[in-house]
């Protein structure tokens, strides 16, 4: 590096006294600033560092243009909120382990990373060390044969206190976050090192322990499966201490490898560390030392200065980093151990002292609207599909996003999230939360199996409004039709609600056509309002197997009869798989087969030829292929409200990117190869 990285450190806590002794030998870095909640702790911590600058708050650090990068070191709650603060303020960033607190903290944080590219690393500082590139050296080569189990523990006894940082509940404290993570990451770490990667998930992750007072874990173990039949026992805690000193040991066919300083060597002192290696076929036990110079910390530092340009490291990637918290996310789900601050009641935000925008259409924003016959509110061209929010932070970290990018319209249903209807709550108290009732519209769906009934459609909705803790939706449709059922009968149902003040409008998910125009024919024979809406399946790429899912008949409007119909009658079309879930990605291709359900529904040469297309289009527009075949669904001479169920922030990134895009009447024709 021409110049050495000026570091500041959001935090100034026992953890950053550490780095900072390691940035005091670092090759790549130096100190520049610390920023804590009282000035004075920051002055005292700045003095005794040698750092020039002391602040006293954490913005005031990131409004600092010498600064190029942070680390945060505050209790695990307040990651999430100062990384991505700090992604915003165009630092680099390495965060304190865990990265967050659950697997969405996680996401939020690498997303804003990506999206203001800015390097991000979970502070893994064991993952720095010469030690583990020499342990992976003799993974590789079958020192110990073939790999068949790691035993991996980090405990330690804390005097019980619970407004530590250990046992407050609203630290999120316990083991498992706090020292749990590193055999996780470890147990990963060899298993893929096995397999000639980095890191390998588990399969399956079996875990028990015990919640205490404050209903933080106090001691905690899991069983982890890994592919290749290689098992991991890992434990933890912070109200035990299991062994005098913390080790790993890995178990293969030929032999046993024991760390005896896993997580903290050359922490105290510059002597070389010791991997011990037992052999089954030599009477004597080698220890192969590895000579470690410089301080742990500054291992740490110079790894994060000497991969900036890389925007991530090998040491911790960031898909390693979501998927130690995927595990760490499923043990504490084994324990039932769910945080007060995780809960809906609690509404999180990533940014609490940000409100969000109230404006639905923000300034700026790419996104477009459009109107719905009786219903007075304006409607995102993007309708968000709510069937995978299944905790609270998963909803706010998505729906925020969606939101503050001009997303007001939500799709949800009684199906999602059951048995419980977590989707529909989250949902629910996300509205409550922000505040944002009369911004945003909701179509609910009823009608599932097995209450594909007009009583079983009365009963989804009433539950699903008292889930959503509303009295009215914006929209509600029946999700499938039952040919069984009188279409009177949808209609009179439809109209008692509708005038029960229920829902402002109502339409129809999975009719065929025959069957809207008899009941567009019966309610305007007996006088009543008619449906609104039709949400059935429509995207470039055509459904060819309408049973998508077990004990589900989709309806398909992807063929042309059922599209001129929609251009006659310009009723507007509320699609979903409206992407053709993921057809239209690179890895959707004709000799991949992994993918059961592309192959049945999707997979055709019609399909192919318009995916190509799609792709050569997307070459000359530069953009990508996935967004043509959006912006085809977006451009058709009928309105359209496309349903799509990004997971991640970067999906919605990437959705939007369609609503750049118009398309002639003749591109449609010649995506779909029509002659």
């Amino acid at each position: 590096m021409a110049k050495k990285l000026q570091w500041g450190l959001i935090g100034a806590g026992f953890i950053a006294r550490e780095f900072a002794d390691g940035v005091l030998g670092s090759e790549t870095g130096e100190l520049l600033a610390v920023a804590a909640r009282e000035p004075d702790r920051a002055a005292v911590f700045a003095k005794e560092f040698g750092i020039e600058r002391a602040y006293g708050g954490y913005q005031q650090l990131l409004d600092d243009p010498d600064v190029d990068a942070v680390y945060i070191s505050t209790p695990h709650p307040m990651h999430a909120e100062w990384a991505v603060k700090a992604a915003e303020a165009g630092k680099h960033i390495l965060v304190e382990k865990p990265v967050g607190v659950n697997y969405f903290e996680a996401v939020a944080q690498i997303d804003a990373a990506r999206e203001h590219d800015v390097f991000l690393m979970e502070a893994f500082m064991y993952r720095c060390h010469p030690q583990i590139a020499r342990l992976r050296e003799l993974v590789q080569s079958g020192a110990i044969g073939k790999v068949k189990l790691v035993r991996a523990s980090f405990s330690y006894r804390a005097g019980f206190d619970p407004n530590t940082r250990q046992y407050a509940n609203d630290l999120a404290g316990g083991g498992i976050l706090d020292v749990g993570c590193y055999p996780v990451s470890m147990a990963r770490l060899i298993a893929g090192t096995a397999q000639g990667k980095l890191f390998e998930e588990p399969i399956d992750v079996k875990g028990a322990g015990h919640l205490g007072k404050t209903g933080v874990d106090e001691y905690a173990a899991a069983v982890l499966r890994f592919p290749g039949d290689l098992i991991a026992e890992v434990s933890t805690g912070i109200g035990l201490n299991m062994h005098d000193v913390q080790i790993v040991e890995i178990f293969g066919s030929d032999g046993k490898i024991t760390l005896p300083d896993p997580w903290s060597p050359s922490r105290f002192n510059r002597d070389p560390t010791k991997i011990i290696l037992n052999r089954h076929d030599e009477k004597t036990v080698e220890t192969i030392l590895v000579d470690a110079p410089k301080d742990l910390y500054g291992y740490e530092a110079d790894e994060v200065g000497s991969n900036i340009s890389k925007r991530q490291a090998d040491a911790m990637s960031w898909d390693d980093s979501l998927g130690n918290m995927r595990v760490l996310d499923r043990w504490r789900a084994e324990l039932g151990l769910v945080y007060e601050l995780e809960k809906s009641e609690r509404g999180w935000k990533l940014k609490p002292d940000r409100p969000l925008a109230t404006l639905p259409m923000q300034s700026g924003s790419v996104m477009k609207c459009g109107t719905l016959p009786g219903l007075s509110k304006k409607v995102s061209r993007l309708v968000f599909g709510c069937d995978s929010n299944h905790t609270f932070t998963d909803t706010a970290v998505m729906l925020d996003y969606f939101f503050e990018r001009g997303g007001n319209t939500f799709d949800t249903s009684h199906g999602y999230g059951n048995p419980n209807g977590a989707c529909e709550k989250n949902l629910g108290a996300w509205i409550r939360s922000r505040g944002v009732r009369d911004e945003v519209v909701v179509m609910e769906k009823g009608g599932n199996p097995p209450h594909v009934t007009p009583e079983g459609v009365d009963f989804e909705l009433r539950d699903g409004l008292a889930r959503l803790g509303i009295d009215q939706v914006d929209i509600f449709t029946v999700h499938r039709d039952n040919p069984a059922v009188p279409i009177g009968e949808w209609a009179d149902m439809l109209n008692r609600h509708l005038r029960a003040g229920r829902m402002k409008i109502f339409g129809l998910s999975n009719f065929r056509i025959d069957r809207l125009e008899a009941f567009s024919a019966y309610a305007k024979q007996n006088n009543l309002a008619s449906y609104s809406i039709v949400s059935n399946q429509f995207s470039l790429a055509r459904l060819h197997d309408e049973n998508l899912w077990p004990g589900y008949h989709a309806v398909t409007s992807g063929d042309d009869v059922s599209r001129q119909w929609f251009e006659r009658t310009q009723t507007p079309l509320m699609c979903w798989s409206s992407q053709a879930r993921g057809f239209f990605l690179p890895q959707a291709t004709p000799d991949n087969r992994s993918n059961p359900e592309w192959t049945r529904c999707w997979f055709s040469p019609e399909n192919f030829e318009r995916k190509r297309r799609a792709q050569e289009l997307a070459t000359r527009l530069g953009v990508d292929p996935i967004n043509v075949a959006l912006a085809y669904v977006l451009c058709q001479p009928f309105p359209t409200f496309p349903l799509v169920g990004p997971k991640r922030p970067a999906e919605i990134r990437s959705t939007l990117e369609a609503m750049k895009i118009e398309l002639s009447p003749d591109q449609l024709v010649w995506l779909r190869g029509t002659p």
